[in-house]
């Protein structure tokens, strides 16, 4: 299967490519590594989107992100999804294609426009394995699948959330786009360690990164970390990232930011950031 990722240093820093900052990156080019976008947002035949997309490939290494394929749905794989995302791959000739380990879809299928968390079970892992195993061999190529924030779990699980991670990555011979963020807002929520999550991460597996910020929810006797993409990363996150270079090494590392969209230098000095700890961590490492 074809894989592109190689193109990419293990010590680069990206940014979500978002439409406010479009015109930005054509007028003058920053210095960035590479950029991510939302597959679906380019789903189109043409037009100013696709367009932008393609003026920006030219400069950069992309990533397709998708948040709707639904790989733990028990509705079946939508054709049509798929073979627009064939289509924009032939296009783009991305460096890295992700998904995330969710469902979304009904059985008579209905969108619930949302990314639902599955049960970790041995039914769910062997189904969920076929439907990625479909995908790749649809695409030709390797995929990554990412870690939700979840905000409930399911009883009868035979698996940890970071167990049933590992071993869809294992069997289903997919990589891991390892959501630092969500990791955090999931052992504060649900209250794990997030080392016992990292220690069964396979480093192999792992072909991206990604950090974010959260909000926080307050209620009358709790409160709820929110992953909304609309802060900067967090200092938690940013040592649990630390802890994560050091278990795992430096693989490529993304900045999400989807709502309260700041300047375009916010989000590069915020990669920045990211790149100075991967440095340290190669040197710690030497």
């Amino acid at each position: 299967m074809n894989d592109l990722a190689s193109i990419l240093d293990r010590r680069s820093s990206g940014i979500g490519l978002r439409a406010p900052h479009h015109d930005a990156f054509l007028a003058s080019p920053p210095p960035i590594d590479w950029v991510e976008v939302h597959s679906e947002n380019f789903f189109g035949c043409g037009g100013p989107a696709l367009h932008t997309l393609e003026g920006v490939r030219a400069d950069y290494p992309v990533s397709l992100h998708g948040v709707g394929l639904g790989l733990g749905s028990s509705a079946p794989l939508s054709e049509v999804h798929l073979g627009r995302l064939a289509a924009l791959i032939d296009r783009i000739e991305p460096c890295l294609v992700s998904e995330h380990l969710c469902w979304g879809q009904a059985p008579d299928g209905r969108h619930l426009n949302d990314l639902l968390p599955l049960p970790y079970t041995q039914e769910a892992l062997r189904h969920v394995c076929s439907r990625i195993d479909a995908v790749q061999q649809r695409l030709g190529r390797r995929i990554l699948v990412e870690n939700l924030s979840a905000y409930l779990q399911y009883r009868g699980n035979d698996y940890s959330e970071w167990d049933f991670l590992a071993a869809v990555a294992k069997r289903s011979g997919c990589g891991i786009l390892l959501d630092v963020n969500n990791l955090y807002v999931n052992s504060v929520n649900h209250g794990f360690d997030p080392a016992d999550y990292l220690a069964a991460m396979p480093p192999e597996s792992v072909g991206e990164i990604h950090l974010a910020g959260y909000s926080v929810q307050r209620f009358d006797d709790c409160e709820v970390l929110v992953d909304t993409h609309s802060r900067s990363v967090t200092a938690p996150v940013w040592s649990l990232y630390e802890a994560a270079l050091e278990r795992i090494g430096c693989r490529p590392t993304l900045i999400e930011w989807d709502h309260d969209l700041p300047e375009l230098d916010v989000l590069l000095a915020e990669a920045g950031k990211a790149r100075r700890r991967m440095e340290a961590a190669d040197a710690c490492a030497a």
